[in-house]
């Protein structure tokens, strides 16, 4: 099985331009191909993990990624799949979100000599002349078609900005540079973006009269057709700062059972032999497979250490209902408890909250345990004598465990 059909099979492939060219060079280790990543915030998330894996896999392949990092694009703003335009960075912020984005990929995509390029479109971009631009680029592209697209539709409801409207113009820019400068002869992405990607192989087409070729990878979904990545605190970041590694773990851990295989495919290196006989585990059983997925995907983004340290840790939280060093943690000061500390106000202290207003409900519902006790009285207070060897537990809902250490 070549590594096409092998990303056909893992249900990554969701559109092509060109199947039989992609399949031959991609099989044949003869694609330079690249993928963007637009730095909105100071860190990747699990909404980009699939893309790595894809440049990861390719590469392993013999083929050669190129991690474009949108530092121009940024100052525009994707509008694809939104309502809304996008909050304007300023140019610092953008340069260390940038940074950021450099020192996580470099984890993850082998950029040695020949292996990969990582650029940055404000190297190409913020030079532009607008006139030049107008003349050389512009006039190659056909309102009436852009307007069209599926990543303007959802703006076009609430109205979509010239700046946005640009983005189209700019995205299909890079490709064409990246042909230009390093052969760049395929652009992949999700498949939101499958408009803008047309664009880029067409300019490809008008400008050099060459073949370039895109292919878009299905987002991650889940069985209710909702975008995985999410919880209600916000993003699942690879940053161990912003999601650490435990709480990463435990998110692919509590996974739907009717998305487990299908993460499994799509974000892990295992055989699809593996997964399949995964895939015959019923009821209970599921769990192992939840197990792996977990495993698996920490290992890939935190390294072997970090993945068996969430494991161990989060087997003693659930399986006998003990701490552990790894649990996640807030220290708490013997000032901070002075006689006693309200349970909503130390959940908002440990971040288990967003507002007491959640906690309060939390209460209603049985959802909030102190020491494996339900807490019935919202104004419940927490004081000295709650706590065991300087520590207590909280439990939020069925999965979610904090540990308080009194300092």
């Amino acid at each position: 099985m070549g590594v096409y059909e092998e990303l056909v099979a893992r249900g990554l492939i969701a559109q092509v331009t060109d199947e039989e060219e992609i399949k031959e060079l991609v099989n044949s280790g003869k694609a330079v191909f690249y993928i963007g990543f637009d730095p909105t915030a100071d860190s990747l998330h699990v909404g980009h993990f699939m893309a790595l894996c894809l440049m990861k896999r390719l590469q392993m392949a013999g083929n050669r990624p190129i991690a474009l990092i949108g530092g121009g694009t940024a100052m525009v703003g994707d509008p694809s799949g939104r309502t809304d335009m996008r909050q304007m960075m300023t140019a610092e912020t953008i340069q260390h979100n940038v940074d950021c984005f450099k020192e996580q990929m470099s984890r993850f995509i082998d950029f040695g000599e020949d292996k990969a390029i990582l650029v940055n479109n404000a190297d190409w971009l913020m030079d532009l002349n607008y006139v030049e631009v107008l003349r050389d680029v512009g006039a190659h592209f056909s309102v009436n078609r852009m307007l069209t697209a599926e990543c303007y539709k959802q703006r076009m409801e609430k109205g979509l900005s010239f700046l946005e409207f640009n983005y189209m113009i700019m995205q299909s820019y890079d490709f064409y540079k990246l042909y230009q400068k390093y052969g760049c002869n395929m652009q992949f992405g999700g498949d939101d973006q499958w408009s803008n990607m047309l664009g880029g192989t067409e300019l490809i087409r008008r400008k050099l009269g060459k073949d370039a070729y895109a292919m878009t990878i299905n987002l991650l979904l889940n069985s209710e057709g909702k975008k995985m990545g999410k919880t209600q605190s916000g993003a699942v970041w690879l940053s161990a700062e912003k999601t650490s590694p435990y709480d990463f773990y435990q998110y692919w851990r509590n996974v739907d059972d009717a998305d487990v295989i299908k993460c499994l495919k799509m974000l892990t290196f295992l055989s699809l032999e593996e997964i399949d006989e995964l895939a015959k585990l019923e009821g209970a059983e599921i769990n192992k497979a939840k197990e792996i997925l977990a495993y698996e995907v920490t290992k890939l983004i935190h390294g072997e250490e970090e993945a068996n340290k969430a494991k161990t840790t989060a087997q003693a939280v659930f399986g006998a209902g003990k701490t552990d060093e790894n649990m996640p943690s807030t220290d708490l000061t013997y000032d901070e408890l002075g006689d006693g500390i309200q349970i909503l106000d130390l959940m908002l202290k440990c971040q288990l909250i967003s507002s007491k207003g959640e906690g309060r409900r939390l209460v209603q519902q049985n959802g909030v345990a102190v020491n494996d006790e339900k807490v019935k009285d919202m104004f419940l207070k927490i004081t000295s004598s709650d706590f065991t060897d300087g520590t207590l537990v909280i439990k939020k809902g069925k999965k979610v465990y904090h540990k308080v250490n009194l300092m």
